[in-house]
């Protein structure tokens, strides 16, 4: 039997030092150094091409990069993939499964890479998917879905593959979402970014691509600002999320204000 890795409470469940990712003459990450630790939601922001899908690229082994990654305090080269799948999830920016599967084998994918009795495995599956509000699609075709609709199942997948019982003992978990909110309308934007705040009060690190600052600045811990591959702001919502930054970063000239309940930054 394969075992995990032991993780040390007090150690971070990502750390990334002097990350740096190269695409011919181009540097698309340079020397970034980040660190999530359980039971935060972390927005990445930026412009295009600041390298913010490039990064969870590299955190998943997607792409080769110098440096060292370390997930649940161990080098990454260390996991075995069935292993990490159980800790990590990811949730990319779009899928390509084109087959005739029914949504419920879709999300049933997400429990692979784990031994149970099939009855279990349906119980987390029906679970995930009343989760995600997408039960009503169990035995709707997958390919014949709405981009939303398939947004929506695919978290689920994700959701069932990181699945803990709510009285169980929590594992730490580390969650990785790139622009999931993108294909979404209003009220599944909303949805999904709650759950994924839910599982984060669960020990559980949530890293979130975002182009909607407002959306960071509601859900968010912790806003992180990329330009050019490198990390150009770190921190409360309240202190990324400046007119003078906005400007230098993104070349709008934004307006500021606080949210009169909530005391959040409102950009516009």
């Amino acid at each position: 039997m394969s075992l995990a890795p032991q993780h040390n409470p007090a150690q971070p469940l990502l750390s990334c030092q002097a990350v740096n990712l190269r695409r011919g003459d181009k540097h698309i990450l340079r020397d970034l150094n980040l660190t999530l630790s359980g039971g935060t939601l972390t927005a990445l922001l930026g412009p295009n091409g600041a390298g913010k899908s490039s990064l969870l690229k590299c955190i998943t082994g997607e792409l080769d990069y110098g440096g060292e990654i370390r997930l649940f305090g161990q080098p990454r080269a260390q996991w075995q993939a069935n292993i990490l799948a159980h800790r990590l999830g990811v949730l990319p920016q779009s899928s390509s499964l084109n087959f005739p599967f029914l949504c419920k084998e879709v999300v049933t994918m997400g429990r692979l890479p784990h031994s149970e009795p099939t009855a279990r495995q349906g119980e987390i599956v029906s679970a995930a998917m009343a989760h995600c509000g997408v039960e009503h699609l169990a035995n709707r075709l997958y390919p014949g879905l709405s981009g939303g609709e398939r947004q929506r199942v695919q978290f689920a997948r994700v959701l069932a593959q990181i699945w803990q019982a709510p009285n169980a003992l929590s594992c730490p978990r580390l969650l990785l979402l790139d622009e999931p909110t993108s294909a979404l309308d209003l009220k599944y934007q909303h949805q999904l970014l709650t759950l994924a705040r839910a599982l984060a009060a669960r020990d559980t690190a949530v890293l979130v691509v975002l182009h909607d600052l407002n959306l960071a600045a509601r859900y968010a811990d912790r806003l992180l600002m990329l330009a050019d591959g490198r990390v150009m702001a770190d921190g409360s919502p309240a202190e990324v999320l400046t007119p003078a930054l906005i400007q230098s970063l993104y070349d709008y000239p934004a307006e500021v204000m606080l949210h009169p309940q909530s005391g959040l930054p409102i950009v516009s």
